[in-house]
């Protein structure tokens, strides 16, 4: 293959835009005899004849404007990948894998992606669903850029590997069978539901965070059945077969956030046949926050990923 050597290239160019060699000689700030220097090593890489005299002048061959031809080409292709390049810069260009549990996706991550394509139309979000544990393994092999987690799932703020920001305080409501006998209890606390059986997943973070909260309340739940998708929780719920804490989050999140098959809830009333109650007083939270390698939070990608997410954090419903 030639030696396409750029430099040399844009002398050419010059040359033929200017006509002379010392005009092109004055335009790139070189000697004349530099010039006739460059491009005579120009056609030796090339193996072809560039230029011909043409009096006092030069003229450029066929061969030239062959290679000229291409170069323009290479020219045109170089200026794209520097606006490219400064976009990326920016913040503006590039990818950024975003690693979330799955009520935060339509919550938090799908507004923030929505957001940035209308601000920053360049700029790929690419979303993998990830539980705590997951993500966390998923941030530290480099499969993605940014986790989303809950703050009692997630490595302490001490770890050196990650660099951690706090996104939201999510409340957790009470689901409870709409003819239950505390549904329409005014000042409802989460110690009214002591003696309650529950509905929480067997194992894994909400087990985890359902039981929480209901220790700092004064009481270990009864777990009476287990399960972790939402439909079914609605379902059993509804059928009167316990009550359960349900994420704010989740329930900004729609249909999806509840499974497939599943209902969103209908305001504050919940589903059909639930009443979903905001507790008083000792209501729980679940904390939700973002996480970077260490020492990436300057990339100007992901800085403008983790700013739309706050931005979608900052818009949740207010707490009541």
């Amino acid at each position: 293959m030639a030696d396409w050597d750029l430099k040399k290239l844009r002398i050419l160019r010059t040359l033929h835009e200017l006509g002379t060699v010392t005009a092109t000689a004055e335009a790139l700030h070189m000697t004349p005899s530099a010039v006739s220097q460059q491009l005579t090593g120009l056609a030796k890489a090339l193996g072809v004849t560039l230029l011909e005299a043409q009096g006092r002048r030069v003229r450029l061959t066929d061969a030239a404007e062959l290679v000229l031809r291409h170069a323009e080409a290479v020219f045109a292709q170089l200026e794209r990948a520097d606006a490219e390049l400064l976009g990326y810069l920016r913040g503006e260009a590039g990818q950024v894998r975003v690693g979330a549990f799955s009520t935060a996706i339509p919550a938090l991550v799908v507004p923030a992606v929505q957001e940035l394509r209308r601000t920053h139309p360049g700029l790929s979000v690419v979303v993998r669903e990830a539980e705590a544990e997951a993500a966390y393994e998923l941030l530290a092999e480099g499969s993605v850029d940014l986790a989303l987690s809950l703050a009692a799932h997630a490595p302490t703020a001490r770890d050196p590997k990650f660099s951690r920001a706090a996104l939201l305080a999510d409340p957790l409501d009470v689901a409870l069978p709409a003819g239950h006998r505390l549904a329409a209890e005014p000042g409802l606390r989460l110690a009214d539901l002591a003696g309650e059986p529950w509905i929480f997943g067997s194992s894994g973070p909400w087990s985890q965070i359902t039981t929480a909260a209901c220790e700092n309340a004064g009481f270990v739940p009864e777990q009476a059945h287990a399960a972790a998708d939402w439909s079914a929780i609605w379902a059993m719920v509804a059928a009167g077969m316990g009550v359960a804490l349900v994420p704010r989050m989740a329930m900004a999140g729609g249909i999806g956030a509840f499974g497939r098959g599943g209902s969103p809830p209908a305001g504050r009333g919940g589903p059909e046949g639930v009443a979903l109650r905001v507790l008083s007083g000792d209501q729980p939270r679940r904390h939700v926050i973002a996480a970077v390698r260490r020492g990436s939070e300057g990339a100007p990608g992901l800085a403008r990923v983790l700013a739309a997410l706050r931005q979608a954090a900052a818009a949740q419903p207010p707490e009541e």
